[in-house]
């Protein structure tokens, strides 16, 4: 049997030869790629999986990581930072969308249950993204294309409209995988990296996907949600979901080349800017200094040089001495005055405070570089994240943390979940110090001051967010309809909030105008929409709107 290195090596090869296929005329038919005509339905699976989970690391360790303030930039740090963004396209989520369509209509002809359900699981999930990221989106009417005519120019379907059909997907997924595992076939594991033709696992996945979107229109929709979450919660035999780590939906990175490998490696690049010029965000690392939260020394690594200030030196005193940085008061005195901040002086661990100035390569003293140089005096993220590939280096879809504090938050609701929400917020935290390799600090932890559990949704919200690491899309889409954790702009962010959606990219503006401008004109203007226009990071989808949240 081929390893688990070889099997996704060989995953992504072929997602690269299946990508380069699609969309192409029978007579440009790639002879070295894979037909999707004659795709085995397994080598789609494959495809999707991959693609999917990419989207979700490029997400949740890019960008989204800089808007839930884990990480920031100090170098090219405009769309990290300061929520600069621009050309947002959704080009990549309809491109596996058309791989998930192919493999649907191939399991239906060949009554494959198993590829059927998770081909409709993985539907959900990227219509879930794209409605999540951008508001209405083609959804009824999209993947048409190729019939040409007014398909080329899909309609935007309403935001609710898009969760309700999710729902509906995820609920035929659960159907379609409640058999015993002896009942499907075709199943090729090896090709799944997920979990490797595990069906009951599958199954978990798409209730559990279920389960958050319900959560997710709960503000707006509290009786379609009540009734979707109760009716999971109350029969856990006909809809398991996902409550321990062993189970989450993740797979490790190959390694082998820059394709298969985690985004910040640096191993195939002289040029390290792409790991340096990350730092951990300081508000992520002082709430984790405050809990004495252990996750903190596998994401961050400690100051090169740590910083101290000795009174009883001249005042413009400034040396290296036994490998920390003594400075004078007045040194410090002057670094407050020009940029209306206190040195850090912490002697472990010092993270860049979100959108501090547009030239992030200063804080804290550091002499003046080029974009990118490491700091030796701010946190870099662990050296793991130099790595191609390694134990820690997954992407990460949905965990059992995510749907043990989302089952908290619905205990403290008032509706049905099985259990109290004290029960499932301790879960989560167990959930994601294993996931973790932690599980043996869970005892003292849990039992730490800041981190036993007061009975309010903030401290529910606070470990969900510490959990999203590397994954903080869902972070994000949590924070847009509970306003938690209460996280501010930094004074050179673009605007004086945290966005709340991607805009529209230009090929939608260029060549589906007036379907988007139909779009544009249903979102809510906000007073951070500013000379945006409404098709405004800062306005407001159907989700949001009459919340009052996040602001």
């Amino acid at each position: 049997m081929l390893t688990l290195k070889y099997k996704v090596a060989a995953i992504f090869a072929l997602l690269v030869l299946f990508a380069s296929c699609l969309d192409l005329e029978d007579v440009n038919v790639n002879p070295n790629g894979v037909d999707p005509a004659k795709a085995n339905p397994n080598l789609l699976v494959a495809t999707i999986t991959t693609s999917s989970g990419l989207q979700m690391v490029n997400l949740g360790f890019g960008n989204l990581a800089g808007v839930m303030q884990h990480t920031q930039l100090d170098g090219w740090s405009g769309a990290h930072d300061a929520y600069d963004w621009s050309d947002q396209s959704w080009s990549s989520y309809y491109g596996t969308l058309r791989s998930v369509e192919e493999l649907l209509n191939k399991a239906k002809n060949q009554k494959l249950e198993f590829h059927q359900g998770v081909a409709l699981v993985m539907k959900a999930f990227n219509y879930g993204l794209i409605t999540d990221l951008w508001g209405d989106a083609p959804f009824s009417k999209a993947l048409m294309g190729e019939q040409g005519g007014d398909n080329l120019k899909p309609d935007f379907d309403n935001q609710k409209d898009i969760y309700i059909g999710i729902l509906a997907m995820l609920d035929e997924a659960n159907t379609l995988l409640s058999k015993n595992q002896s009942e499907y076939s075709e199943i090729n594991s090896t090709q799944d990296i997920l979990y490797a033709g595990n069906v009951a696992k599958w199954r978990k996945l798409s209730n559990s996907l279920a389960l958050r979107y319900y959560l997710r229109i709960s503000s707006k929709e509290p009786e379609i949600a009540k009734a979707g979450i109760e009716k999971i919660t109350s029969d856990p035999a006909k809809y398991p979901l996902i409550t321990n780590a062993s189970d989450d939906a993740c797979f490790p990175f190959v390694g082998t080349s820059t394709t298969d490998s985690w985004p910040s490696t640096t191993r195939f690049s002289t040029n390290k800017s792409g790991f340096t010029r990350i730092k951990m965000c300081s508000v992520l690392v002082d709430k984790m200094q405050t809990l004495s939260d252990p996750r903190l020394g596998i994401w961050a690594a400690k100051v090169q040089i740590p910083m101290v200030i000795d009174p009883s030196k001249a005042s413009n005193f400034d040396q290296i001495i036994d490998g920390k940085r003594v400075i004078g008061q007045g040194v410090a005195d002057a670094y407050f005055t020009k940029y209306n901040t206190a040195l850090d002086t912490d002697p472990e661990y010092v993270g860049l405070p979100p959108a501090w100035s547009n030239f992030m390569q200063l804080y804290n003293l550091n002499p003046p570089k080029e974009q990118g140089e490491p700091n030796p005096h701010a946190s870099q993220l662990n050296d793991i994240y130099q790595e191609a590939s390694g134990p820690h280096l997954k992407a990460r879809m949905l965990s059992a943390a995510e749907v043990n504090f989302s089952l908290a938050e619905i205990a403290l609701k008032g509706w049905n979940a099985g259990n109290t929400a004290e029960y499932y917020y301790k879960e989560g935290v167990k959930a994601s110090l294993t996931a973790w390799g932690l599980a043996s600090s869970y005892s003292s932890y849990i039992a730490s001051a800041g981190v036993t559990y007061d009975g309010t949704l903030v401290k529910i919200m606070e470990q969900k967010w510490i959990a999203s690491w590397t994954a903080a899309s869902e972070s994000w889409f949590d924070y847009r309809r509970t306003g938690l954790p209460n996280l501010k702009a930094g004074a050179a962010a673009k605007r004086a909030a945290l966005p709340v959606r991607f805009i529209y990219g230009q090929n939608e503006l260029l060549y589906n105008p007036e379907k988007a401008k139909l779009a544009i004109d249903k979102l809510e203007s906000t007073t951070y929409t500013s000379t945006d226009g409404n098709n405004s990071a800062w306005s407001k989808p159907w989700l949001l709107q009459g919340t009052s949240k996040p602001w």
